[in-house]
């Protein structure tokens, strides 16, 4: 059965090969402006979704909880809309979906740090 590490773990891996296509787009075409755009979908989608997977395959117990379920909810909707929400603040557009989205990012990890807190690290005995 595939859970909430899984989960996690999917979006990490997404978020990393956009990560690197878009890196070598900027690369190919000599234009980095979105490049905070690209540092925030590799640092969250890649780096902390990665880490918060580990997180849940070590802590089982967590991963079953209700939760965990809210929290992977919380992080997912806070990467898709910050980064775009990024992009559109460097292009001066707006900068409500990247508050929006950095509201949401924060939640998530409130929500992570009170799982740990409550569940510790490791397996049960």
């Amino acid at each position: 059965m595939k859970g909430i590490a899984y989960n996690f773990f999917l979006v990490a891996v997404i978020s990393v090969t956009l990560g690197m296509m878009w890196g070598i787009q900027m690369s190919a075409t000599n234009d980095h402006l979105l490049s905070p755009a690209h540092a925030h979908l590799n640092l969250i989608g890649w780096v902390t979704m990665g880490l918060f997977g580990i997180y849940y395959v070590l802590t089982p117990h967590a991963a079953q909880a209700t939760l965990a379920r809210i929290h992977f909810w919380l992080a997912l909707a806070g990467l898709v809309v910050i980064v775009p929400g990024i992009v559109m603040a460097i292009r001066e557009v707006g900068e409500t979906l990247a508050i929006l989205g950095s509201f949401l990012t924060l939640a998530s990890m409130l929500v992570f740090g009170w799982t740990v807190l409550r569940n510790g690290i490791g397996a049960r005995a």
